[in-house]
């Protein structure tokens, strides 16, 4: 009679955080900050574990921001170039599982130690338009997605270089960025941290400039003897996004 009146109390104090647990999400409000470079936003929930508890056990839930963030890949001149993988590399410590603890946790014996989240990226690959997205699926925690970082820009390019003897060198290897989304708010951002600017001195030799320290681009290749002139487009920029390989086009 006694456990039977305990296994009641557990079940009625379980009730109510387990409805609010188990009902409707929320409406995803979203004030953008990002420049639309993180979109197709929605909430999920998952399981993420399972909780013993004294007489029974019960499905441990987690709410979850999905979405996209995309960017395009071009080479030096502005051309989309296609089959460029982008990929993430998270910071391990940030990030968990979202929706806060339950009052009911008290009566938890264990929790299953296989119910850990991780941070789901899926790489992005560009398509012919150059664009390209990689697919996440990150835990709300406190009502907060806070995830740090790093972007990496084809990242086989060397191995790729060895084993076929071309390949797509991005002229920024990584990039770290750090992804805020408040769920009460509605407030979404996006930043990444310092980013590397090529510049090259021009103008030397003129009046009265002194030289300037640092090296130029690469020089246009010239055109073989019978050769046609090379099409009008100015000369080549500071330095090719994916240092111009020839794929046989």
């Amino acid at each position: 009679m006694k456990k039977r009146l305990v296994k009641l109390l557990a079940v009625a104090l379980l009730a109510a955080p387990l409805a609010g647990c188990m009902g409707g999400l929320k409406r995803l409000k979203v004030v953008d900050f990002t420049d639309s470079r993180v979109g197709d936003l929605s909430l999920t929930r998952k399981v993420t574990g399972k909780r013993e508890f004294l007489f029974f056990s019960t499905t441990k839930m987690g709410t979850f921001l999905d979405g996209n963030v995309q960017g395009v890949i071009t080479d030096y001149q502005g051309n989309p170039i296609e089959g460029v993988t982008v990929k993430v590399l998270p910071d391990a410590g940030k990030g968990g599982a979202g929706g806060g603890g339950d009052g009911a946790d008290a009566f938890a014996m264990e929790e299953n130690a296989g119910a850990g989240i991780n941070l789901s990226f899926a790489p992005g690959i560009s398509d012919t338009m150059g664009l390209f997205k990689i697919h996440f699926s990150l835990p709300v925690t406190d009502n907060e997605v806070d995830v740090r970082g790093k972007l990496v820009y084809n990242p086989g390019w060397d191995q790729q270089r060895l084993n076929l003897g071309k390949a797509y060198e991005p002229q920024m290897k990584e990039s770290p960025f750090r992804l805020y989304f408040n769920l009460d708010t509605g407030f979404l951002a996006f930043a990444e941290g310092v980013r590397k600017i090529i510049v090259q001195p021009v103008g030397e030799g003129k009046g009265r400039m002194q030289s300037l320290p640092g090296a130029k681009g690469p020089e246009p290749a010239k055109p073989a003897a019978g050769d046609t002139a090379a099409p009008a487009g100015g000369t080549q920029a500071e330095e090719d996004l994916f240092k111009g390989f020839d794929f046989g086009q």
